[in-house]
């Protein structure tokens, strides 16, 4: 089959396109569909089909476009994640025991993508409990990374990070609390966004059984994906927003514009590596090219500041809140098992790993004082941020790893120039922006000599959502962007 024209472009070049009626959207629907059906067999990122549906919706836009209307994703084919509710179809987590579980209405987020013309192609595939770096579970399998089948694309949004790598639709829509949007984006070379903590409400994305109530899962945000830096704002804008059965939420309707609109304006401190957690020599090399190309665009780099939080301390504290909220779901033996060991820790043993134990035990004494020192954090970045506008650290260690499917994560490994590290403490870097809520965005900055992805993040100020925004647009005009993998670029 010839290669589409459609295939990898942005949403907004599609929304262009079907407006000037160069393509239909039933035409753009069924160029996924076949991709999905002619590549999938061997990435397996869409899990769920919804086709007939989503032709269904298809037609409605075509009408809806003949009729004039305009709505800002009416026509355009996404997927999104397997852990969002859509009506009619099964959602499970990973979960064995839920594989039976359908969704008896959309969750908050998909009415709005629908609501504003998007065609769901189906829902993405995911690890168990969304715990997880890498996208595999007992109902729906391994997704495989379309750069390299062997690698990882990433998790627990990695479903949705292959789909756009592979060219099924130029959107999707993830989860983050450990990085779920950010690591699969860095995996597949594409873009992800996860917003200020509270930005978007995550009525619906919840875990089977549980009922579809307004909630705020602690450090834990939805948000966008794509192939381009541009389409994330233009997905954003349609999920963001109160929920209308909360009350007193409105400062989530509107965020302020981008501090600047061009590259020489910005104030960036770049980080490129850490003791608690190196970058390898693939990861540093792309990040100093980037730092290089920010200065000879004018923009202001700074590599270090006194102002930055201390790494190591506030990687502590993420591990401790993070485990305190993830244990709420662990089974009884499994806690049991975490209360011994915390219980057999040396006073003075502050490894990650000593953390996330202590983080299993915390009381909820323990939990506030825990808080309090976050919002000691959230001064200190604010206050980071009147000298800066942005800071572009790490992601992950490493490009894509081969798939490990070993039992316990706290045994896994991960290999950085040649020196083994704790798999579990890949945290860090993700954890950077989730502990104080703050904004980041994902961006790809090239490829690793084996190929592999490689990408950054720029994190903003509290609901500054659109400066770190607009600088990965920015970016991505000047020098570059996605690179649909070779396999799969037909």
């Amino acid at each position: 089959m010839a290669k589409s024209q459609w295939s990898f472009r942005s949403a907004t070049e599609l929304s262009a396109a079907l407006a000037t009626k160069k393509v239909s959207a039933v035409e753009l629907t069924q160029d996924a569909i076949d991709r999905i059906e002619r590549h999938d067999g061997k990435i397996n990122a869409v899990c769920v089909r919804d086709f007939s549906r989503a032709l269904d919706a298809a037609r409605a836009a075509d009408a809806a476009l003949a009729r004039g209307e305009s709505k800002p994703l009416l026509g355009i084919p996404l997927t999104v994640k397997e852990s969002y509710n859509v009506g009619g179809l099964p959602t499970t987590w990973g979960f064995p025991a839920q594989k039976d579980f359908v969704a008896p209405e959309d969750a908050l987020s998909i009415a709005r993508v629908k609501e504003a013309g998007g065609v769901v192609l189906g829902k993405t595939n995911v690890p168990i409990g969304l715990g997880d770096w890498q996208s595999y579970n007992e109902i729906y399998g391994t997704t495989n990374n379309p750069y390299d089948l062997g690698r990882t694309p990433g998790g627990s949004s990695g479903g949705s990070s292959a789909a756009l790598a592979a060219g099924y639709g130029p959107l999707s829509l993830g989860s983050d609390i450990g990085g779920s949007l950010r690591v699969p984006a860095f995996h597949c070379g594409v873009y992800a966004h996860k917003p200020t903590f509270g930005l978007v409400p995550p009525r619906g994305h919840t875990p089977p059984p549980l009922p579809p109530l307004p909630f705020e899962r602690d450090l834990s945000v939805i948000g966008p994906m794509a192939r381009s830096a541009a389409d994330l704002s233009l997905l954003l804008d349609v999920i963001a927003g109160p929920d209308p059965l909360e009350a007193g939420k409105a400062y989530r309707l509107a965020l302020p514009a981008s501090r600047h609109s061009e590259m020489k304006q910005f104030r960036v401190l770049l980080i490129d590596t850490d003791p608690v957690l190196p970058t390898d020599t693939a990861v540093r090399t792309a990040i100093e090219r980037l730092a290089a190309n920010l200065g000879k665009a004018g923009a202001t780099v700074t590599r270090e500041s006194p102002l930055l939080p201390d790494f190591a301390a506030s990687t502590r504290l993420y591990m401790r809140m993070l485990l305190s909220f993830l244990a709420v779901s662990f089974q009884p033996e499994i806690y049991e098992g975490a209360k011994e060991a915390a219980a057999r820790l040396a006073a003075d043993d502050i490894s990650l790993a000593a953390e996330r134990l202590r983080g299993v035990m915390l009381s909820h004494r323990d939990w506030l004082m825990a808080d309090s020192g976050r919002t000691r954090l959230r001064a200190q970045w604010r206050e980071l941020f009147k000298s800066f506008d942005v800071v572009i650290c790490p992601l992950m260690p490493t490009p894509a790893f081969p798939h490990d499917h070993s039992p316990d994560q706290e045994k896994r490994r991960i290999r950085i120039d040649g020196k083994d590290h704790a798999y579990v403490d890949q945290l860090a870097w993700p954890g950077i922006a989730t502990l104080p809520g703050l904004p980041a965005t994902a961006i790809p900055i090239g490829l690793s000599p084996q190929g592999l992805p490689i990408g950054v993040q720029i994190l903003g100020p509290w609901l500054e959502d659109r400066t770190p925004l607009k600088l990965a647009e920015l970016i991505e005009r000047e020098f570059g962007g996605f690179v649909p993998p070779p396999m799969f670029d037909d």
